[in-house]
C-alpha cells in the first residue's frame, strides 16, 4: 500500500521539520516490512483568495487533483473522530490486509477543509478536539504512522 500526505502549507526549515523528517524516515523504512511500499508528501502553498469559503474551495480543488485514483481518504479534522494508537494501527492494518492500494491524509489550510473533501472523505480523524498549527500536526501524523507499524511489525516503541 502506498500513502500519501496532501497538505495544504509548506513546512519550512526548523525544529517542526527535523522532526517530521525523522518520524517520516523511520515509518518508511519500517513501513516496508509491514508492506507500506512508500510515504510520499505533497503540499502546496496556501491559498490568498480572499474568503474563507473561496480558499477552502481552491485548497479541496488542489487536494482533489493530487489524490490518488480510488485512495480512501483520510480527512484531519479536529471536528473528526478521535483514535487511540491501537484503534489507528488497526485501520492501517486492515487496508493492508484488504488490498487497499492508496491510502492519503489529507491535511487543509488554517480554514480547514472544502465540505466537498470531508463528505468524501473515508474517514475524519482527530487529533483532539483542540485546534493544532499544522507544522505540529504533520509531526503528529508522522508519529502516528510510525507508532502504528510499530504496532503492525510488533515492534517494542509502542508500550501501552
Amino acid at each position: 500500500m502506498k500513502l500519501s500526505v496532501i497538505a495544504a502549507g509548506r513546512l519550512k526549515p526548523g525544529p517542526e521539520k527535523s522532526l517530521a523528517d525523522d518520524y517520516l524516515t523511520r515509518a518508511q523504512g519500517l513501513g516496508r516490512k509491514c508492506g507500506i511500499s512508500r510515504i510520499g508528501v505533497t503540499e502546496f502553498n496556501e491559498s490568498q483568495a480572499s474568503s474563507a469559503a473561496a480558499r477552502m474551495t481552491e485548497e479541496g480543488r488542489l487536494i482533489a487533483g493530487t489524490l490518488p485514483p480510488k485512495a480512501f481518504t483520510i480527512v484531519l479534522d479536529e471536528r473528526g473522530k478521535a483514535l487511540p494508537s491501537e484503534a489507528f494501527a488497526e485501520l492501517l492494518r486492515r487496508h493492508l490486509d484488504g488490498g487497499t492500494g492508496d491510502m492519503a491524509f489529507l491535511i487543509g489550510g488554517p480554514d480547514g477543509h472544502a465540505p466537498e473533501t470531508r463528505e468524501t472523505a473515508g474517514l475524519i480523524l482527530s487529533f483532539g478536539p483542540m485546534t493544532w498549527p499544522h507544522r505540529l500536526i504533520r509531526v503528529m501524523l508522522f508519529e502516528q504512522l510510525y507508532r502504528a507499524v510499530t504496532i503492525i511489525a510488533g515492534h517494542p516503541y509502542h508500550r501501552a
